[in-house]
């Protein structure tokens, strides 16, 4: 395809040259029969609030569901990479990210084990929110309480694209500051495959082992990737 014609497919399109189904205004269309049937554009339009010298709020929300097709990458840009896009900036940037980060806050608290994490497949329905999408590694720990119950979440690194520097000194001070009777480790792959690397496996030994020996115990490693994950302790790792 000619540069000409890719610098077209993303440019905001004039109110009067959108699609037939998309010449209404979703606010009253919002009103009158519920955000349901809006289309991901016009719901982007409800965001990007008013339109300007590039065109209307609508034409923006299909300019950009065009450039983003995939939500779950519009998800993951910044304030700053949004607002690079044309007819964009900061204050329209920021209200996206905004909502989709009420999004990952509104599955998390869906997925929160009010009772007990007795499964992998609890702890990745509660972690994969924040965690599956993230740009960089990211190694968290859910602090467990006598019953297994989480009390509190810490972030111990966050790193590069493919690697985060995690040290046990730094996962035990957290646990102990906090009287955290168990550990649940995670970590994402950006890469989006969860299988553990030799490093993952060679760090969850050592914690596991620090772990005894501090009498805080791991209850499992969950590595979180973009549609699965993979756990430690399903795998017969930690016993």
């Amino acid at each position: 395809m000619p540069a000409s014609a890719a610098a077209e497919v993303t440019r905001p399109r004039p109110f009067s040259m959108l699609p037939p189904e998309l010449d209404a205004r979703p606010r009253e269309r919002c009103l009158q029969a519920g955000p349901e049937v809006l289309s991901t554009a016009e719901l982007l339009a409800l965001l990007v609030g008013t339109g300007g010298r590039h065109g209307s709020a609508l034409a923006l929300g299909t300019a950009l569901q065009i450039q983003f097709p995939d939500l779950r990458e519009l998800g993951r840009q910044s304030v700053g990479e949004l607002a690079k896009c044309l007819g964009m900036g900061p204050a329209r940037a920021a209200a996206i990210v905004a909502a989709f980060e009420l999004g990952r806050r509104l599955a998390r608290a869906e997925a929160h084990p009010r009772d007990e994490i007795l499964t992998p497949p609890s702890a990745y329905a509660y972690l994969a929110p924040r965690l599956r999408d993230a740009r960089e590694e990211r190694f968290v720990a859910l602090l467990l309480d006598t019953r297994s119950r989480v009390f509190r979440e810490a972030t111990i690194s966050v790193g590069s694209l493919n690697a985060s520097i995690v040290h046990p000194r730094e996962v035990f001070r957290t646990a102990m500051a906090h009287g955290a009777a168990a550990l649940l480790l995670a970590h994402n792959h950006p890469s989006g495959d969860p299988r553990p690397s030799r490093e993952d496996r060679d760090l969850t030994r050592t914690l596991v082992e620090a772990g005894k020996l501090l009498d805080i115990p791991i209850y499992d490693h969950v590595v979180v990737g973009a549609e699965g994950y993979f756990s430690f302790r399903e795998a017969g790792l930690i016993g």
